[in-house]
C-alpha cells in the first residue's frame, strides 16, 4: 500500500498541485475499494492485490493523458450522491450544485412542484431537485439520446421515480402554456473564442456541444429558452439559468425583452455572476 501511495503521488504530482494529488488519491481508493480518508490511512500497511494495482496504473496512465478523473472512474459527486457520467455528459461542477441549492431553499416548503430541467446531461439538476423537492414532478430534456440514456441510469441507482426523461431540441421546441412551475438549465454558454484559456482536460474530452456556442450568438440558447418559458411558466412561475459571467448584463436585458420580472443577477461562490433568476408576471 505505501509503495502504491508513492507511485501515484510520483505520477501525478508531475501532473497536479500537491492538494489535488491527495484529493484525486481519496477519490481513486473510494471509487475502487470503497475506502474512505480513514480506511486509506488504516490500510497503509496492508498489501493490496495485483488485480487493484493493475486498475491503479491504468487510471494514472489515462490522467496522464490529461482525460479527467471523473470519465476514468465513471462517477462524479454532485449535491452529495454520486452520479455516473461519460464523455456524452458534462462533468457536473460546483456552480450548478450551488443553483440547485438556491432553488431548493426557495422551493423548501412547496409541494407538488412542475419542474423541468433543459438540457439535462448526466440528470444531476433534474434527479437532484426530484430528491430535494416536495413531491415534485421533473421533466428533464436533452438533445443528445446518449446523455439521456445515462441520465436514465442515474436516476434508477438514485430511486428518483419523479423523473421523466424526453428527447427534445429547445432550438426547435414548442412550449405547452402554463406547464410548469419550474424551469431551469445549464445550456452551453461558453464563446468559442474561450476556448485557448481553458484546459485540456476539457477541451480533449467534454461534449463541445454541451459547453460552446459561437460568439456572434453568444446567447442563442437563452433567448430560445426565455421565450420557452414565457409561455410554458405559469404565472409567478420562476425561471433559474446558469450564465457566462461576460455578458451578465446583456441576459438582464434578454429577459427583460422577453417579457420576465423580477429579474435577478447572482454571483456563485468564487464572486462571478453565474445565475440569472426571473419570474414570470401574474397574469393581469
Amino acid at each position: 500500500m505505501k509503495a502504491t501511495l508513492s507511485f501515484l503521488r510520483q505520477r501525478l504530482s508531475a501532473l497536479y498541485p500537491p492538494r489535488e494529488v491527495e484529493a484525486m488519491i481519496r477519490v481513486i481508493f473510494e471509487e475502487l475499494k470503497g475506502w474512505s480518508r480513514v480506511d486509506v490511512l488504516m490500510h497503509k500497511d496492508s498489501e493490496l492485490s495485483d488485480y487493484i494495482k493493475e486498475k491503479i496504473a491504468r487510471v494514472v496512465e489515462r490522467l496522464e493523458r490529461n482525460e479527467p478523473l471523473q470519465y476514468v472512474l465513471g462517477a462524479a459527486h454532485f449535491a452529495g450522491r454520486r452520479f455516473r457520467v461519460t464523455p456524452a455528459t458534462l462533468i457536473p461542477r460546483p456552480e450548478t450544485a450551488q443553483l440547485v441549492d438556491i432553488i431548493t431553499e426557495r422551493n423548501s416548503e412547496a409541494p407538488d412542484l412542475r419542474v423541468l430541467d433543459i438540457g439535462t446531461g448526466s440528470g444531476c439538476i433534474a434527479i437532484t431537485l426530484a430528491l430535494n423537492l416536495r413531491f415534485a414532478q421533473v421533466t428533464a430534456t436533452d438533445v443528445s439520446a446518449d446523455a439521456l440514456a445515462v441520465a436514465r441510469g442515474n436516476a434508477e441507482e438514485l430511486h428518483a421515480r419523479g423523473v421523466t426523461f424526453t428527447r427534445e431540441d429547445i432550438l426547435t421546441a414548442v412550449p405547452v402554456p402554463d406547464s410548469f412551475d419550474i424551469i431551469v438549465s445549464n445550456p452551453p454558454y461558453i464563446a468559442r473564442s474561450e476556448a485557448a484559456t481553458m484546459e485540456r482536460n476539457v477541451l480533449d474530452y467534454e461534449p463541445h456541444s454541451a459547453l460552446f456556442v459561437d460568439d456572434a450568438r453568444p446567447l442563442l440558447f437563452y433567448k430560445a429558452i426565455a421565450r420557452y418559458a414565457a409561455t410554458a411558466l405559469t404565472a409567478g412561475g420562476q425561471l433559474y439559468l446558469e450564465i457566462n459571467n461576460r455578458y451578465a448584463e446583456e441576459m438582464r436585458r434578454l429577459l427583460a425583452d422577453e417579457g420576465m420580472d423580477r429579474i435577478d443577477i447572482v454571483r456563485d461562490l468564487n464572486g462571478l455572476y453565474r445565475f440569472a433568476i426571473a419570474v414570470k408576471p401574474a397574469k393581469r
